[in-house]
């Protein structure tokens, strides 16, 4: 359906070329049809109906035009409105065209009378009056009739001539087959107008709907950051209290470059799986800074997978679960593990650790972080998306996503 708006606040309009279209195909129907019934009914000089029958259908077109120009006065009030609108002016429009009709046709009359009487061997004419007139030769054998009075034709009046009212009841009798036919089309007309605005509302709910679940997302990454900012702080306060300046720094220019990648992306958005592998890499350099002997990382991500669209950041709490529950509560070496792979045209990502945070499964800092986690992806993709976690087979500690495989984003 057709429709434009002059603006959001405004009810949608329909197009002229779709307002034009639905007018024409209706006189075209009407002239088609009553052709076909000039046909079948074999109504006599069809050929001087027809342009006739043209030029009215050309004339219903520019009435009905009218007729549209004032229901969109009342296009935006309410239906009652409108119907009461269109059984008021489809009636002088009706009675127009019927004014229409019988000027067009009134010079065919004579002719199509003429060749009627011809077809049945008599004329018929109308006198000065405007009777109907047949005119029938008499019979030479008819009493007190000469032979001259026997040549000249005998008149019958067949019809008297038309008064002004049989004139506008003829017009109204026209009209009414016009009224209930521009009645058609204003029905037709005000069904498309309700497609359009029914359209143009579920238009409407839609962005409202996209609106909303993108601030829920953008509120949801924005959790991410201050919880990760407060803890690579504690981090970095620890290195400069205990004189370790040199890593400090190097810690500070590792927080420079993560935020510069992770700001730089749209917070509602997707990104690239190796985007977000790239940036969880910058978190744990981060975090190698604080634990250089315990934190081991391991990386297995197939280079078919990387061009996969997953939500930015979505791995941030998990890794941060790993290194906070995992890495630094352990006196010795342990390995985080990301992984992806695909299972049931579905997109899985694993984040384990082998430390011993799957004894601290019911920690609530496990509990915000993969809330988050769920919550995100409930935003993103709905039933979709999962979430397992739970301790894993070494010890430690894993949350595995099942998400749709999205190769372009949204």
């Amino acid at each position: 359906m057709n429709f434009v708006t002059s603006s959001e606040s405004e009810e949608p309009r329909l197009t002229h070329a779709a307002v034009l279209a639905s007018i024409a195909g209706l006189w075209l129907c009407y002239f088609l049809l009553t052709t076909l019934r000039g046909s079948v009914v074999g109504l006599e000089l069809q050929g001087e109906l027809l342009w006739r029958r043209g030029v009215v259908s050309l004339a219903g077109m520019g009435v009905t035009a009218l007729l549209w120009l004032v229901l969109r006065l009342v296009e935006d009030r309410s239906l009652g409105l409108k119907v009461t609108v269109v059984l008021i002016a489809s009636l002088p429009a009706a009675l127009l065209i019927a004014q229409v009709n019988q000027w067009v046709f009134a010079s065919v009359e004579a002719k199509v009378e003429q060749k009627i009487g011809e077809d049945r061997g008599v004329s018929i004419r109308r006198d000065e009056a405007g009777n109907l007139l047949v005119d029938l030769p008499r019979a030479p054998m008819d009493h007190g009739v000469d032979e001259a009075s026997a040549a000249s034709p005998r008149s019958i009046m067949i019809a008297p001539a038309p008064t002004a009212s049989d004139r506008w009841r003829a017009i109204f009798d026209i009209a009414l087959g016009r009224y209930f036919l521009l009645l058609a089309w204003a029905a037709l007309y005000l069904a498309m107008l309700a497609g359009a605005q029914a359209r143009a509302a579920h238009q409407r709910e839609e962005r409202f709907r996209s609106a909303a679940k993108s601030a829920e997302l953008r509120s949801l990454r924005y959790q991410v950051n201050p919880h990760f900012l407060f803890n690579t702080l504690n981090s970095l306060s620890a290195l400069v209290m205990t004189g370790k300046a040199e890593r400090a720094e190097q810690m500070i220019q590792t927080i420079s470059r993560f935020y510069r990648h992770s700001l730089a992306d749209d917070p509602t958005g997707d990104v690239a799986l190796d985007e977000e592998i790239d940036l969880q890499e910058h978190y744990l350099e981060i975090e190698s800074v604080r634990f250089p002997e315990r934190l081991r990382i391991k990386i297995d991500i197939p280079s078919e997978l990387a061009h996969f669209k997953v939500p930015g950041m979505i791995l941030q709490p998990l890794v941060e679960n790993s290194v906070k529950y995992g890495v630094s509560a352990s006196a010795s070496p342990v390995t985080i593990v990301i992984s992806a792979r695909t299972e049931y045209e579905r997109l899985v990502l694993t984040v384990a650790d082998d430390g011993p945070g799957g004894q601290q499964s019911g920690h609530k800092g496990f509990g915000i972080g993969l809330a988050n986690v769920r919550d995100r992806l409930k935003a993103r993709f709905g039933d979709a998306a999962s979430v397992t976690s739970g301790a894993s087979q070494s010890g430690g500690y894993a949350t595995e996503l099942r998400i749709p495989l999205v190769k372009h984003g949204r």
